[in-house]
């Protein structure tokens, strides 16, 4: 290491990246409309799901094919439960982070 100070960039060399923009409160909107629309989809198929297979229960003679019957059923109805509450948790998540975002920065924030 020499002693020297840290000479300056060359005018040739690249200035540093801008920072990206950032997001505003449409994007936080139109995010929560889209994520609470797409839950809202996956609860009328879970309720189909759940429907269905409470009409047709499995039934076989053999007691390993019933338990891999009732182990597939209850992984699907998971499944689809899970990815209904996922997607109107976010969408929940993004509104208020769209309500947040229209309120006042408070004073001594970075920008």
């Amino acid at each position: 290491m020499s002693d020297s100070p840290a000479e300056p960039p060359s005018p040739g060399a690249a200035a540093p990246a801008p920072a990206p923009p950032r997001k505003g409160p449409l994007s936080f909107l139109s995010g929560a409309v889209t994520s609470v629309l797409l839950g809202w989809l996956c609860l009328g198929l879970s309720q189909r799901v759940l429907a269905w297979y409470a009409a047709h229960p499995p039934h076989y003679s053999a007691p390993m094919a019933q338990s891999i019957a009732t182990a597939v059923k209850t992984l699907v109805v998971g499944m689809s439960f899970l990815a209904t509450f996922s997607f109107l948790f976010i969408g929940l998540g993004l509104f208020l982070t769209f309500l947040r975002s229209l309120l006042p920065a408070p004073s001594g924030s970075p920008p």
